[in-house]
């Protein structure tokens, strides 16, 4: 496979790239500040967006226009008619980041050298849509990038480099998505160069060892304040921004932010029971030890640290939520 990459792979390919939300933003833009040749740039067509339902451009569409890159918005990129259109173009290969659509045989054919993708877990763990959430969800130590050919399983082509990332302690979703997606630029442009430089064999994952990240629901989103300090805190930081982790009080719903383990270990305690507020925090019991939570939120407010949250909305020690 080696001598494959050195008969066909300029140092300098034409690219078509794809890619949608923020998260792929930094690779489109390390492609263009590297000077690499992006023929077009695909993106999911504009969709309503907010309370308002505005139609709006991607982060992706946006980011090409400034560049003044062709744009391409297909319904399915995989139909024949947009797969004439994209081999009308030549592209050596496809880079792909958080596109959102399965792709096809025919398409993943279309590219001389193939379609490579960055994901956003160390494969074969956590394939699927949503690899971030379930990475903070499950408590895991450590996480990464990975480079690879794609096939038409999910996310199961064959590895081609891969970069560890460390979960920093009660780390949300929202900022280990930041930190991955600004690494993302440079981890794409260290894997074209070692593709061009023949320094890379593709590794086939081994299926046995997958793990899978699908879609979050909203329907997780409720805290059940009968499991551990642990398991609530990772599920407050998983949703946190999106879609948001909630408690009732009455018929309030309240989303809740920001967690840390205040204690791990205590039992006998009142599941959801407000033990007090410490060191700008709302402190909440669960089945086994207590959880600080450092930002809040009502349906139609803003999102506001404990302290400015609870001078307008009392949640005295002893409160029962949920």
């Amino acid at each position: 496979m080696k001598e494959q990459y050195r008969d066909i792979f300029p140092l300098r390919p034409n690219i078509i790239f794809m890619g949608t939300p923020d998260f792929a933003v930094p690779s489109l833009r390390a492609l263009v500040e590297h000077g690499h040749t992006v023929l077009a740039v695909v993106t999911q067509p504009d969709r309503p967006k907010g309370r308002g339902k505005k139609t709006l451009p991607s982060p992706v569409k946006k980011i090409a226009a400034e560049y003044g890159l062709e744009i391409l918005q297909p319904g399915k990129a995989s139909n024949q008619s947009f797969c004439e259109i994209v081999r009308g173009k030549g592209p050596d290969i496809i880079v792909v980041v958080a596109f959102g659509q399965i792709l096809r045989k025919d398409f993943l054919n279309v590219p001389r050298w193939g379609v490579l993708n960055i994901h956003a877990s160390l494969l074969p763990g956590y394939r699927g849509a949503a690899p971030i959430h379930w990475a903070i969800l499950n408590n895991e130590e450590k996480t990464g990038l990975t480079a690879m050919k794609m096939n038409e399983g999910l996310d199961a082509g064959p590895i081609l480099l891969q970069e560890e990332v460390h979960i920093c302690t009660d780390e949300t979703a929202g900022e280990l998505h930041d930190r991955l997606a600004a690494l993302s630029g440079d981890f794409l442009i260290k894997t074209l160069q070692a593709i061009a430089g023949n320094r890379l064999t593709e590794k086939p994952q081994e299926s046995a060892k997958a793990t899978y990240a699908p879609k979050i629901d909203r329907n997780m989103s409720m805290i059940k304040w009968d499991r551990s300090a642990q398991d609530i805190s990772a599920l407050i930081r998983a949703l946190d921004p999106w879609p948001g982790a909630f408690s009732r009080l009455g018929g309030q719903e309240i989303k809740l932010f920001l967690s840390q383990v205040a204690d791990n270990d205590s039992l006998g305690l009142t599941p959801g029971r407000v033990s007090g507020h410490s060191e700008g925090a709302l402190e909440v019991e669960t089945a086994r030890g207590v959880v600080r939570i450092r930002e809040l939120q009502i349906p139609g407010k803003k999102r506001l640290p404990a302290m400015d949250f609870l001078r307008g909305f009392l949640l005295d020690k002893g409160t029962i939520l949920g």
